[in-house]
């Protein structure tokens, strides 16, 4: 009989093999940003795009969630022709800031630029919507030097506590 469990007993000691007791971390559920500029799911007007002075629309956002020690911003186009865009990326932003004001790091967007590349989707492509994700972080400062916007993004996201979304539409005629 003891012959019987053993082949029971080792298959159930492999398949809990790397289980864990942890539970991933949750967002706060009043985490959100928001901008002056413009509503969730709303046009971003001509003034923040390429077809106008191509400037950073204002963001604000409510407390992240308990633990955050810094955050990140990533900014990007799922929408644009080959691959998703990387418009702009902030990061070592002080967890007790609500808005992007004071000092951060910035990306190099895929302008081949650091900081705020604009909405301009090739005309006549359709809709195209722009993502604006703040990642709260676990830790006070990512050790990035002039990383790209995918860099960070997948670096912030080890990191990563919880999450706001903001998402504007934007199209060229």
């Amino acid at each position: 009989m003891l012959r019987a469990l053993i082949p029971l007993l080792l298959c159930s000691a492999l398949t809990s093999c790397g289980a864990t007791n942890e539970q991933p971390a949750k967002s706060a559920p009043n985490f959100t940003i928001s901008s002056t500029a413009f509503a969730d799911g709303a046009a971003i007007p001509a003034q923040f795009t390429c077809d106008g002075a191509g400037q950073a629309p204002s963001l604000r956002w409510t407390d992240p969630p308990q633990g955050t020690k810094s955050l990140a911003l990533i900014v990007d186009d799922p929408d644009a022709p080959g691959a998703t865009f990387g418009h702009w990326g902030a990061f070592n932003i002080p967890a007790d800031t609500r808005s992007l004001n004071g000092s951060f790091a910035q990306a190099v967007n895929d302008f081949g630029q650091p900081g705020y590349g604009p909405p301009c989707p090739p005309k006549g492509n359709g809709v195209h919507h722009y993502r604006f994700r703040l990642l709260a972080l676990s830790v006070d400062r990512l050790g990035l030097s002039n990383p790209k916007v995918r860099q960070l993004e997948a670096e912030a996201a080890k990191h990563a506590i919880g999450e706001a979304r903001l998402t504007g539409v934007y199209e060229r005629n």
